[in-house]
């Protein structure tokens, strides 16, 4: 495990949750579209457009990860980003996570948007990317203090795939396998750039 300076506070973990919990409580759930109108990836369903980023709203390719729709699906996010997040910014760095919520942000949006129009949301594609990156970290990179319980990824895997059955409602699958599959590849890219 790695060692952890006593000081350091996962600041953007922290910031990362507020932003949610206020977009969401503000938005009330979704009810209030009109707060989220300027926070969607597009207001156009045309794929392969995003009008709005073209004209500089360059936000847009993050912003639909502070917005939740239930409060479940609020609260079961928030605490994986809690668990996930903070165990990357303690044992790595700020930075790192920020990057890891940035490239694992935008590319479950923009998968998510293509695969099934604008009207999205929530932290679930990061949240999964966060998963994806510590699981290659644990086995690849041991020294980087990141490991994954089995009995966590096994239980994880079953929801991912209980949520492509579509029991339990709309649900932004593809958001979550692009998140995924994006942490597992940058962990692999880390991993492999320390051995070097």
């Amino acid at each position: 495990m790695a060692m952890i300076p006593v000081n350091r506070q996962p600041w953007l973990t922290y910031a990362l949750i507020a932003i949610s919990v206020a977009i969401t409580l503000t938005s009330n759930f979704g009810d209030h579209i009109q707060v989220l109108q300027p926070l969607f990836i597009s207001n156009f369903p045309e794929p392969f457009q995003l009008p709005e980023v073209r004209r500089g709203e360059v936000w847009r390719l993050v912003s639909p990860i502070f917005m939740h729709f239930h409060p479940l699906h609020l609260a079961f996010n928030m605490l994986w980003l809690w668990d996930l997040g903070r165990a990357i910014e303690l044992h790595l760095s700020t930075r790192r996570l920020a990057l890891l919520v940035a490239v694992t942000g935008v590319l479950s949006n923009l998968g998510q948007f293509y695969f099934d129009g604008p009207r999205f949301g929530g932290m679930s594609g990061v949240v999964y990317g966060l998963l994806g990156y510590i699981w290659i970290q644990g086995h690849l990179n041991p020294a980087a203090g990141l490991f994954l319980h089995k009995q966590i990824a096994i239980m994880i895997m079953i929801w991912y795939v209980l949520c492509w059955t579509g029991l339990v409602g709309p649900v932004a699958n593809m958001a979550h396998t692009v998140g995924l599959l994006a942490g597992l590849i940058t962990g692999f890219i880390w991993a492999y750039a320390k051995r070097r």
